[in-house]
C-alpha cells in the first residue's frame, strides 16, 4: 500500500484553534437512543453481519468461543466476606449469572458445593429487566446486609438496592430498605442503619464529568430527600467519594475530591463531623493500613534535603504523619526496568506486585518496630502474577486467614492457576487451574524491542503459532492500549488460542508509552502534549515486525479498545501503509468533543482540553475524526461499540463510520444494543462479538 497523504500534510491542513462544529453533519448520531440514529445503527449492523457471517468458519468459531466462555472448568473468581467466599458465575444456563458462595474448605475441593444467593437471570425475568451484575457493598463483619448494584444492559450507571444475604431477599423500601434509582454513584456503610450516599441528587449534584459531586448521610426509614449533605466537591472535579474503614481500633472515614483523573485531595473525619485535610502529594496514592499510612508516588517528592523518586512506595506511622512528622521508609524504589504494579496488605505484611521488564515478581515486607525487612517470594516466572490478601480486618485477632493470600499466574501459553499461599513461606497449594483450551505444542513467545522515533526502546511480545516462519506472510494482529498507566501484561486466552494461534495467526502485544509497564515515568512520557509518542511507539513496533519479516503490511492488522481505539484510529490515519485491517473497539475518535460526551471531561488530565487553543493545536494533529481525508488510501476498518456504553459515547464510532462512508473508505460497523463499555453483557454476546472480529481479521489478513 502506498502512502498518499503524509502525517505532515494532515497537520498542515488542520486549523490551529478549537472551534465548535456547527457544520458537523453527523451530530445527530450522538443522540444515543434517537429513532433516526438507532435506525442507522440497525442498518449498519445488518450490512456488517451479512459480510462477516460469510466467513466459512464464523459459526464454528462462535460456537467454540461460547463453549470456552461458558466452560464449567474455568476458575471461579472469589472475594472473601467473613466466613464465605463469594463468586459471580456465568455459563450457558446462567448467562447473566449466579451470585453464589461457599467456604474455603469447599473451595479447596475439585467440585465445591455452592450456595446460590441471587439468580440474576431469574430476577431479570421476574422484573422484566435486563439486569447485569455490577457488584455488592456489604457491611461486615457479619456481611448480612449488602447494597447490590444492578445495571440495565451493562451501563456504568446502576440501580442500588439493599439485599439480605440471610433471607436472600431484597429489603423493600416500604420495609426500610435502602434503594437508589439508576445513576453513576456509590455507597458505603456507616452502621446497620446508615449509609453514605454519592449519587445523582438532582440539578447541580453531578460534576461536569457526570459523576457525583455530593456525599450525603442517609438514615434508614427516612426518604432520600432527607439525607444530610456531609461533603461536596466542585463541578469541575471528576467526583466526590467516601471510604469507611471499620477495622477495630483503627476506625477511620476519609472523604476524597478527585480534582482530575490523577490528582485528589482528602479529608479525615474527626469528632463532631470536623473534616481535617490530609497532607500528601496530590497525584500520589494515599491509604491507611492499620497504624500506618502507605503513599505511592507518581512524581518526585522533595522533603527537607531528600527527594523521594516517583514510582516509590513509602510508609510511615499514621499518628505521627497526621501530626506533620515525615519519618518515611521506602518499601519500593523503581529502576529503569522495575516498577510497582500493585500493593496488597495482610494483617502484618505488605505484598508488592512488581513488574521486571514486564514480567511479574512478588516481594513481601514486614516491620519490626521502625525497621523493615524484605523477602523475595519465589513464584512462577516470567509471566503475569496477581496477589490478593484474604485478611478480613474486621475479624481482628480472630481471623485465621490473616496472613494467607491467593496468588495467580498466567502467560500467553500457560492457563491461569490459582494458588493459596501464606506470608513467610514459599509453600503453596494449587487450588484451581484453567484447562488448556488449545494445543500450544510447538508455539513460542518472544519479547522483542523496537526503536521509536525519538530513540526510545519499546518492548513487545510476539506469540508464534506452530511451524510459523519469518517469511513476511504471517497473518499478524498487533494489539495496544498506551494510556492511563495501564500495563499490557501477558494473558492466556482460549479465544485467541482457538480462533487465532491454532489457525496460524501471530499475536503481538505492544508495551508502548502511556501505559504502566515501567511506572509513572513511562505513562507521563505520552500524555497531553506528548500523546503522539504513544502513536510513534505503536508505529515503530509495526515497522519492526515488517523489517524482521514477522509479517508484512498486507498481513498486518491492529486492534485496540477505548483509549486503544483512539490509538488504532490515529495510527491508521498517520501510517496507513503499514496495515491492512483495523479493529477499533468502543473508541474515542472525535477529540474536539470528547470532553462534552458522557465521562469525557474526566480524561482531560490524559489528553488535554480542546477548548484551549494551545492544547487543541496539539490534540487536533491526531484526532481521527478531524483528520479523515477523502483522498487517503486506508486499511479496512471494523468499528465495534455499544448503545449502552455510558463511559465512551458510541457517537465517536458512529460519526467516524458515517464520515468514512461519505468519503468512500472501506469499513464495517457493529453496535451491540447492550453491553456497556465492554460491548457485551453476557457470554453469548461476547462470543458473537469476538467471532465477528476474528472473521474480519481472517478475511483481511489471511495468506
Amino acid at each position: 500500500m502506498k502512502l498518499l497523504i503524509t502525517f505532515a500534510l494532515l497537520i498542515a491542513a488542520m486549523p490551529t484553534h478549537a472551534q465548535t462544529p456547527p457544520d458537523d453533519p453527523y451530530l445527530w448520531l450522538e443522540e444515543v437512543q434517537g429513532d433516526k440514529a438507532l435506525s442507522w445503527v440497525r442498518e449498519r449492523n445488518r450490512e456488517s453481519r451479512a459480510v462477516l457471517e460469510k466467513f466459512p468458519r464464523f459459526e464454528t468459531m462462535r460456537t467454540r468461543l461460547l463453549d470456552i466462555l461458558d466452560s464449567k472448568e474455568k476458575i471461579p473468581d472469589v472475594s472473601r466476606r467473613g466466613g464465605f467466599f463469594y463468586n459471580l458465575w456465568q455459563d450457558a444456563k446462567n448467562p447473566r449469572g449466579l451470585w453464589r458462595r461457599t467456604t474455603l474448605a469447599e473451595y479447596r475441593k475439585p467440585q465445591p458445593a455452592w450456595e446460590t444467593v441471587l439468580d440474576l437471570d431469574a430476577l431479570g425475568a421476574a422484573e422484566k429487566e435486563n439486569w447485569v451484575w455490577k457488584g455488592a457493598t456489604c457491611l461486615g463483619p457479619a456481611y448480612e446486609r449488602c447494597v447490590l448494584s444492578l445495571s440495565r444492559g451493562g451501563a456504568d450507571a446502576s440501580v442500588q438496592r439493599e439485599f439480605d444475604t440471610r433471607s436472600k431477599r431484597f429489603v423493600d423500601a416500604k420495609d426500610g430498605g435502602f434503594t437508589l434509582p439508576e445513576a453513576k454513584g456509590s455507597v458505603d456503610w456507616i452502621d446497620n442503619d446508615t449509609l453514605y450516599v454519592a449519587t445523582d441528587f438532582g440539578p447541580g449534584s453531578m460534576t461536569d464529568s457526570g459523576y457525583p459531586r455530593i456525599v450525603k448521610r442517609w438514615r434508614r426509614g427516612t426518604p432520600l430527600s432527607a439525607a444530610v449533605t456531609v461533603f461536596e466537591a466542585e463541578a469541575k472535579d471528576v467526583a466526590a467519594s467516601v471510604s469507611v474503614d471499620h477495622t477495630p481500633g483503627f476506625e477511620r472515614t476519609v472523604f476524597v475530591r478527585a480534582t482530575d483523573f490523577y490528582n485528589s485531595k482528602s479529608w479525615l473525619l474527626e469528632k463532631n463531623d470536623k473534616l481535617t485535610p490530609i497532607d500528601y502529594p496530590s497525584d500520589a496514592g494515599f491509604s491507611f493500613w492499620r497504624e500506618r499510612v502507605l503513599i505511592e508516588l507518581k512524581s518526585d517528592w522533595k522533603l527537607d534535603d531528600r527527594t523521594w523518586p516517583r514510582g516509590s512506595l513509602l510508609t510511615a506511622d499514621a499518628a505521627a504523619y497526621l501530626k506533620g512528622e515525615r519519618q518515611l521508609a521506602a518499601l519500593f524504589t523503581p529502576t529503569a526496568t522495575r516498577s510497582l504494579n500493585s500493593v496488597t496488605t495482610t494483617r502484618d505484611r505488605v505484598l508488592l506486585s512488581i513488574l521486571d521488564n514486564v514480567a511479574g515478581r512478588i516481594e513481601e515486607w514486614k516491620a519490626d518496630g521502625s525497621r523493615w525487612t524484605k523477602r523475595e517470594v519465589q513464584a512462577p516466572f516470567p509471566g503475569t502474577l496477581g496477589v490478593r490478601a484474604l485478611h478480613d480486618p474486621l475479624l481482628g485477632e480472630k481471623d485465621t486467614l490473616a496472613e494467607q493470600y491467593l496468588l495467580t499466574y498466567t502467560d500467553f501459553l500457560t492457563p491461569d492457576s490459582l494458588m493459596l499461599g501464606a506470608t513467610g513461606s514459599d509453600a503453596r497449594e494449587t487450588l484451581k487451574s484453567r484447562p488448556r483450551f488449545f494445543d500450544s505444542s510447538g508455539m513460542k513467545v518472544e519479547q522483542r524491542f523496537a526503536k521509536s522515533k525519538d530513540g526510545t526502546r519499546v518492548p513487545y511480545f510476539v506469540v508464534w503459532p506452530k511451524d510459523a516462519k519469518a517469511d513476511g506472510r504471517n497473518p499478524t494482529l498487533l494489539y495496544g492500549y498506551g494510556g492511563f498507566e495501564v500495563p499490557m501484561l501477558p494473558w492466556y486466552s482460549g479465544g485467541f488460542g482457538s480462533a487465532w494461534y491454532e489457525q496460524g495467526g501471530v499475536l503481538v502485544v505492544a508495551n508502548i508509552r502511556g501505559g504502566g509497564e515501567f511506572g509513572p515515568a513511562w505513562h507521563r512520557a505520552a500524555i497531553t502534549q506528548n500523546k503522539q509518542k504513544s502513536y510513534d511507539d505503536f508505529a515503530a513496533v509495526a515497522e519492526d515486525l515488517i523489517a524482521t519479516k514477522v509479517t508484512s503490511a498486507r498481513h498486518l492488522g491492529i486492534e485496540g479498545g477505548s483509549n486503544g481505539g483512539l490509538l488504532v484510529g490515529a495510527v491508521m490515519l498517520q501510517r496507513p501503509e503499514l496495515f491492512n485491517a483495523v479493529v477499533c473497539q468502543v473508541p474515542l475518535l472525535d477529540m474536539q468533543r470528547y470532553h462534552k460526551l458522557l465521562a469525557g471531561a474526566s480524561w482531560m488530565a490524559e489528553y488535554g482540553d480542546p477548548d484551549k487553543p494551545d492544547e487543541w493545536a496539539l490534540i487536533q494533529k491526531y484526532s481521527p475524526y478531524q483528520n479523515l481525508r477523502k483522498d487517503a488510501k486506508l486499511p479496512k476498518v471494523l468499528f465495534i461499540t455499544s448503545t449502552r456504553d455510558d463511559r465512551v459515547h458510541p457517537g465517536h464510532a458512529r460519526k467516524m463510520a458515517a464520515r468514512m462512508a461519505e468519503q468512500g473508505h472501506a469499513h464495517l460497523y457493529y453496535e451491540n444494543i447492550e453491553g456497556g463499555h465492554g460491548a457485551a453483557a453476557d457470554n453469548k454476546q461476547r462470543a458473537d462479538m469476538m467471532a465477528l472480529e476474528f472473521s474480519f481479521l481472517w478475511q483481511q489478513l489471511a495468506r
